[in-house]
């Protein structure tokens, strides 16, 4: 990790360079690896030269280190557009490394806090079931904010008034109060404007910036179906959540939801840019299949192969079960 401190605390010191990393809710250090091996890779075009510590992470000669760079900035070269995710840039050092010993390969990785082999999952490209069982009705989202994602299996979501299934449910009050909200900003009454969006807002609707426009939306909680994700402080709650702000921020979600639960929730299947959300976070090691409320044979395969690979949760023997640590604390509590 030594090149991503090195390239964080670079970063940190400049302030104007903080829009580099994505999203809002703070850098991480995989994100500054993909600019730390792109720089990297770009010095070694000017001088020649490897990273300095990087001989600490591997076992292979400074010569041999020089060749590796070498392809890679061939490589990175080629790759239209250049890798940008951690995800991406460490499927291209395994591609391009794939001869090379193990322990170098993975050496490097570790360097610049990038994804090892065995945590880097394959997804299937799968579009939703067009009329699966059970199916109440289907959300069409406005793109997602990374605040939104409370753990790793619930999200706030927005859905547009102008929507067909919206429009006609838009209590009168709301419109009324948006109509009004309008008013007071064109009069620069910013108070009011506040004042009636606060009214909004408590009937569970909110005026989104959208591309410049004003949207008025109506809100939805979601909670994953088939899913449980370890609480926030559990081991892995963290890496949940941010795993899930990964997937969807700044994304519109096509939401099937099934059902209501008794915390008022959406309870649905997400899809994102054709991605299953939920097949993502079980495959990551980031989630449980939860059997008692879903029996779908392909969620539990995805969990037996995280279980296999011994990622995310699965890397520790006997991690807990969610449900039992919320049980445990209802328990204590009423002790």
């Amino acid at each position: 990790m030594g090149n991503v401190l090195r390239f964080l605390c670079g970063r940190c010191c400049n302030p104007a360079a903080d829009s580099d990393f994505p999203g809002h809710h703070g850098a991480t250090a995989t994100a500054a690896g993909v600019s730390a091996i792109a720089q990297d890779i770009h010095n070694f075009e000017i001088n020649s030269q490897v990273p300095q510590g990087l001989s600490q992470h591997v076992v292979s000669s400074k010569k041999a280190q020089a060749n590796w760079y070498k392809k890679l900035s061939d490589a990175w070269r080629e790759e239209k557009p250049p890798p940008k995710t951690p995800e991406e840039a460490s499927r291209l050092v395994i591609q391009i490394l794939k001869r090379h010993k193990k322990a170098d390969v993975e050496g490097l990785l570790a360097f610049y806090g990038l994804p090892l082999p065995h945590s880097l999952v394959e997804h299937t490209n799968t579009a939703p079931p067009s009329h699966p069982q059970g199916l109440k009705f289907e959300l069409h989202t406005l793109p997602v904010d990374a605040k939104a994602v409370a753990d790793g299996d619930t999200i706030t979501v927005y859905v547009s008034t102008a929507d067909p299934r919206e429009s006609s449910s838009v209590p009168k009050d709301v419109q009324t109060a948006a109509v009004q909200r309008s008013k007071a900003r064109a009069r620069k009454n910013y108070a009011r404007a506040d004042e009636l969006h606060k009214q909004i807002i408590d009937s569970g609707y909110r005026v989104i910036q959208v591309n410049n426009e004003e949207v008025l939306a109506r809100k939805y909680r979601i909670r994953l179906r088939g899913i449980d994700a370890p609480e926030s402080k559990m081991p892995y709650g963290k890496e949940a959540k941010e795993e899930l702000v990964k997937i969807v921020q700044g994304k519109c979600l096509r939401v099937l939801v099934f059902t209501v639960d008794r915390y008022g929730r959406s309870v649905g299947d997400i899809y994102c840019n054709g991605t299953f959300v939920q097949e993502v976070m079980l495959k990551k090691g980031l989630a449980w299949h939860y059997t008692a409320y879903d029996q779908r044979p392909e969620l539990d395969e995805w969990e037996k192969e995280a279980r296999a690979n011994q990622i995310g949760i699965w890397a520790s023997k006997n991690p807990e079960m969610p449900w039992q640590w919320r049980k445990d604390r209802r328990e204590n509590n009423h002790h």
